[in-house]
């Protein structure tokens, strides 16, 4: 794995100020994003073997919210041309972040990483977008694994229906759901089901985000 200091590109769909992901994150190489099914896991990320990193300095913990961009250098590693180019594993981290376990150095390192269990404060949370004929759901501040393999949605006048990821961190189904309540059935890449019923109120509104009752343990 390699590091870059970075600006930030979110194309996980993330408000990352908003819903509370802060500067805790990092864009991922194509070869990490698998083309957006990895948003919102956590990786425990550690300056190894370089002059850069702090002496005895921490790990630390980020969110997958976003692919990273191509960059400029021309510089090969693994035979990649590009840092953010298959096959290279690379994180791309704001700049607070990287100052915690490397000194300030704008260029690449080497880093360890593992994937572990996300900690998230209250329930899994939706914002709703789409219009009269279909749905479009981007589903955020999810525990355990952080990463979803499967979304379902009910209305309150109609059956199960399995959502598609659109992009990123939406999922979307066709249909107009306007003026139903809506629940969720939520698999996640653990293999880990969450149903939550009736998360979203009849009376909402597209751009409104709602709170579930319960995350993944």
């Amino acid at each position: 794995g390699v590091i870059l200091q970075p600006q930030k590109v979110l194309n996980c769909g993330y408000d990352v100020v908003k819903q509370g992901y802060g500067v805790e994150i990092a864009a991922l190489s194509t070869t990490l994003f698998e083309g957006g099914a990895i948003c919102g896991a956590c990786f425990e990320v550690k300056c190894v073997n370089s002059q850069w990193c702090i002496e005895e300095g921490p790990s630390i913990g980020v969110t997958a919210t976003s692919s990273c961009p191509k960059t400029t250098t021309s510089a090969s590693i693994n035979g990649a041309a590009q840092f953010c180019d298959p096959p290279t594993k690379h994180f791309y981290l704001p700049q607070p972040m990287f100052l915690k376990f490397a000194h300030n150095y704008s260029g690449v390192i080497p880093v360890k990483y593992t994937r572990y269990s996300c900690f998230r404060e209250g329930g899994v949370k939706f914002q709703l977008g789409g219009n009269q004929t279909c749905i479009s759901v981007l589903v955020f501040n999810v525990q355990s694994g952080g990463t979803l393999a499967e979304v379902m949605v009910k209305g309150s006048s109609a059956s199960w229906v399995a959502m598609t990821r659109d992009w990123g961190a939406n999922w979307k189904a066709n249909g107009n759901w306007i003026g139903q309540s809506l629940s969720f059935q939520l698999t996640d890449t653990y293999n880990k089901t969450l149903e939550l019923e009736n998360a979203v109120p009849p009376n909402w509104q597209f751009g409104q985000s709602f709170e579930g009752k319960s995350n993944f343990p």
